[in-house]
């Protein structure tokens, strides 16, 4: 997408990212791992790789935002998980490999929401991303202390 076509700008999504990415870090990494960070490597992807983007509307491009945060998540979160030297961690992983298989197919075979409901959750999640920016300093870290 050339910059002079008044597309969506991926900058309008990143209080809605920034709130995707805390709902799905993993709580143990939280230390570690800032939502902040994933976020600004997420909007750097995107401006390289905005040619790749065909969509036209600020949904599309949230749902295209948001495949590269997951990627950028998954990726820190197997960084993060890497301890070459302890073996007995490597028959830890193989089991969280079956583990997480059994949990995909239970998730595959669950009730899925339709996309009406994917769409309409998106929205409510952009709005209350919105609206939390909108808040003092404060107010925005009291809001990401409380469980969700």
């Amino acid at each position: 997408m050339d910059p002079a076509e008044s597309g969506p700008a991926p900058q309008r999504c990143r209080s809605y990212l920034h709130l995707v990415a805390q709902l799905n870090c993993n709580p143990r990494l939280q230390a570690k791992l800032d939502a902040s960070d994933l976020v600004q490597q997420t909007m750097l992807q995107a401006h390289q790789g905005i040619a790749q983007f065909r969509g036209k509307e600020e949904p599309e491009l949230r749902a295209w935002l948001s495949q590269i945060l997951a990627r950028n998540l998954a990726h820190a979160t197997r960084d993060f998980g890497r301890d070459k030297r302890d073996i007995g961690r490597e028959r830890s992983i193989e089991e969280s490999l079956d583990d997480s298989s059994v949990r995909i197919v239970n998730w595959l075979i669950a009730e899925q929401p339709s996309p009406s409901q994917k769409f309409e959750r998106e929205e409510q999640i952009a709005r209350l991303a919105d609206a939390l920016a909108e808040l003092p300093d404060a107010q925005q870290e009291a809001a990401q202390r409380i469980p969700i």
